[in-house]
């Protein structure tokens, strides 16, 4: 099952914290930082797709190294719509972000500097979907079906967000 079956499943469960306005937020986040960086919403979906396998990465050495419930942890408390430096500096290092940074301008055209600037919303934007699976009414360590299924993904380096902010797209605009 994909990353945004798995979100569908959670907002169809009223013990899962999904919820279309959850979604629609994320959507309009990124399609505001698009827009406040002068760059079109497909590129943008793409430097956050990009991210997102160096986010699951580093999350997948948080829950080695510390367990599901600090992955868990780092999503609850870093996720959101916001810019948020402190997302990016609990999962990432300088030396790693500077790779992070360059590997997105390679691969999307995008200058170093506007990278730069959007990492430190789309890190919150990446967790806030990895969120939508916690369980509102048991939340036990890796109870968590959205984030457990990006965590143990096959790792062939292709990471759904892309298709996920897509489908999410068309999926809330057949709701209205």
């Amino acid at each position: 099952m994909g990353l945004f079956d798995q979100i569908l499943s959670a907002i169809d469960n009223p013990n899962q914290q999904a919820s279309p306005n959850q979604l629609g937020g994320i959507l309009s986040a990124v399609e505001q930082l698009s827009g406040n960086q002068g760059v079109d919403v497909g590129t943008t979906e793409l430097a956050m797709s990009v991210l997102g396998g160096y986010v699951r990465s580093a999350l997948q050495d948080v829950r080695s190294q510390s367990g599901d419930a600090q992955a868990q942890q780092v999503v609850n408390q870093f996720s959101g719509t916001n810019p948020n430096p402190q997302a990016v500096h609990s999962l990432f290092g300088n030396n790693q972000l500077i790779q992070i940074v360059q590997d997105i301008a390679h691969r999307t055209g995008l200058n170093n500097a506007t990278v730069q600037a959007m990492i430190p919303v789309l890190v919150p934007l990446v967790l806030n979907l990895l969120q939508t699976g916690s369980n509102t009414q048991n939340p036990a360590p890796g109870g968590n079906s959205v984030l457990n299924a990006f965590l143990d993904a096959d790792g062939d380096g292709d990471v759904d967000i892309t298709d996920t902010i897509s489908m999410a797209s068309r999926f809330l605009a057949q709701r209205s």
